[in-house]
């Protein structure tokens, strides 16, 4: 989620002249911290949305109108905070606060970067959806159902003003962008219905009160469709789209701004096409050895990607119903709770509660099939959510069984290891309780994907899936998903690569169900560089495992990376690699 800002505030910025620098690195410190603590509070003033996504609702009645004059206090506010970040030395900060001026300083400048150069609030209709965050007010549970009710009454009370300026920002966009924001406004308008009326209805609101709501909620239904209607009569009818490929230059910047990582997106590249090598030969081994289990008597075919195929095709005939693919889902949460218990992988926190649900209309849409929702560090009590996308009613049989295939038996199990435990879910725990709100607040993506894949891989080396080849190969295979994801990524927006010759490298190198691969392309076409972040972040904190074990030796203890590591907070790799390789003397510092 990239932030927005309200108009500027005279919001006072700590001082930052060098005078005090013979007090050392606590007195500097002590600086930085009363700065990090101002400027995050003048942010959420400026960014109420994102405010609330993390946790923090004090100014959940507010709402941002994307308009011109937004823009410049947008870039008023950015440049003011940039220059205070310059009046602190890096050599002067203790470890962690080294971290968190670089974290800082990214994000400032990304902001820039995405405002004045990408322009994607130009391109991307998708961007402007009201419902999306009056629905997580609206379920939310940090205030009593009045207040959350006022709040949202507030909200939408600008929602004309809102949808008008996002007609008048929309120029040149791509036709996949606006196809997907008619999709999720749809899913948006489902939120000004029903549960909104009745909850409405039940509520102590007066009279009064619920008139001037119902009245809002009826502009704001207006204000949403009238934003569709132009979609479908002045932007898709016209015909005038932009490519979504961003090209090199643009690919190599977003990449560096949004990973973060030791690699420029070339070199991930790279990495990536030597890897996949790497994971086809292991994959030849084992369906090697599975084939005579599985076709006593039968010939194994001689071209590896065909035994490979066989093999895989034969195990994914294990599979959920149609009906039954998001109960399939909660059934496996408590194996993974005892599992990462028993074999103390890492200390886990009960009292966080971890919700399974359908992914909500207004989520939907965008080729993932399954995310986390989960609370800032304000709202650490708050439920995690686990999205499950119900198998779509308009899918076909055939549609179906392919996707169904893809999440079989063996690959639902790694699928929940790399969202929930102790993948996404577990992480995002941990980053609640780091002691810097600057790694939570401003979370790595690349980290954060990146240890989900870790996760899956540590669980079966722990003995998850009894060491089983079965496993081993359908982990492979979902291995080579993140693999292919950085290879697609680039190929895509780089070398434009076609949809067919995708479809063609996911099938026919990555295995995957022909649902599967038609929903990576039209994920690919609605991001950049995203799709790299699991490879990256997974490349980064392996081998960062590897070279603490050769280090340490015997001494080695798994429990204690991967809780250490933890501890930093969603920040990039290389900067945790950093810290965690430090000498115990400056770690102290």
């Amino acid at each position: 989620m990239k932030l927005r800002y309200l108009p500027l505030l005279a919001l006072a910025v700590a001082s930052c002249s060098h005078a005090d620098k013979t007090t050392g690195t606590a007195g500097a410190d002590a600086r930085f911290d009363a700065f990090k603590n101002q400027f995050i509070e003048a942010l959420w003033r400026q960014n109420p949305e994102y405010a609330s996504y993390q946790g923090y609702h004090k100014y959940d009645s507010l709402l941002v109108i994307p308009n011109e004059a937004q823009r410049q206090s947008d870039a008023a506010f950015t440049q003011k905070y940039l220059t205070a970040l310059g009046g602190f030395g890096l050599d002067s900060l203790s470890p962690n606060n080294q971290i968190d001026l670089r974290l800082l300083r990214n994000e400032l400048r990304s902001q820039r970067w995405y405002a004045d150069t990408l322009k994607s609030w130009q391109w991307n209709p998708a961007s402007y959806n009201l419902g999306a965050s009056v629905g997580d007010l609206l379920n939310g549970r940090h205030y009593p159902l009045d207040r959350r009710l006022r709040n949202i009454s507030d909200k939408i009370s600008r929602a004309a003003e809102y949808y008008a300026a996002a007609r008048a920002n929309i120029s040149n966009p791509t036709k996949e962008h606006a196809a997907l924001a008619l999709k999720q406004n749809a899913g948006g308008l489902a939120v000004f219905g029903k549960a909104l009326a009745d909850s409405v209805a039940k509520s102590g609101l007066s009279a009064a009160e619920k008139k001037t709501m119902l009245d809002r909620v009826a502009a704001a239904r207006t204000a949403v469709e009238g934003y569709m209607k132009f979609l479908e009569g002045n932007v898709l009818p016209a015909g005038k789209f932009r490519p979504f490929r961003i090209g090199k230059e643009l690919f190599e910047q977003k990449f560096a701004y949004d990973i973060q990582s030791r690699y420029s997106a070339t070199e991930l590249y790279q990495e990536a096409q030597k890897h996949k090598v790497a994971l086809l030969h292991d994959m030849g081994r084992r369906a090697a050895r599975l084939f005579p289990k599985y076709f006593p008597g039968q010939k194994a075919p001689a071209d590896t990607l065909a035994l490979i195929t066989t093999v895989i095709n034969q195990l994914t005939l294990k599979h959920a119903p149609r009906e039954g693919f998001v109960d399939a889902v909660k059934r496996q949460i408590p194996t993974l709770v005892a599992f990462v218990n028993e074999h103390k992988l890492l200390t886990q926190d009960p009292s966080k509660p971890l919700v399974v649900r359908e992914t909500p209309l207004y989520m939907r849409g965008s080729g993932a099939g399954a995310s986390v929702s989960a609370p800032g560090p304000y709202d650490k009590g708050a439920n995690t959510y686990y999205n499950v996308e119900p198998i779509p009613a308009e899918w076909t049989p055939a549609q179906a069984e392919s996707y169904l295939r893809e999440y079989n038996d063996y690959t639902l199990q790694i699928l929940n290891i790399h969202e929930a435990i102790p993948g996404h879910y577990t992480q995002l725990v941990y980053a609640n309780r780091s002691p810097s709100l600057v790694k939570s607040i401003f979370g790595n993506g690349a980290m954060v994907e990146g240890w989900a894949v870790y996760a899956e891989r540590m669980m079966l080396e722990s003995g998850y899936g009894n060491n089983s080849d079965e496993m081993w190969l359908l982990w492979d295979k979902w291995n080579m998903r993140s693999t292919l994801n950085a290879i697609i990524d680039h190929a895509i927006q780089v070398d434009n690569m076609s949809e067919n010759d995708v479809v063609k490298l996911l099938r026919r190198e990555g295995f995957q169900e022909e649902a599967e691969a038609r929903g990576k392309w039209l994920r690919a076409t609605l991001s950049q560089v995203q799709l790299s972040s699991y490879f990256t972040g997974y490349t980064e904190i392996y081998a960062l495992r590897e070279e603490l074990k050769q280090q340490e030796g015997k001494s080695f203890d798994l429990k204690s990376f991967n809780e250490n590591f933890l501890s930093y907070g969603s920040a990039p790799v290389k900067y945790i690699r950093e810290l965690m390789l430090r000498p115990a003397a400056a770690q102290k510092q």
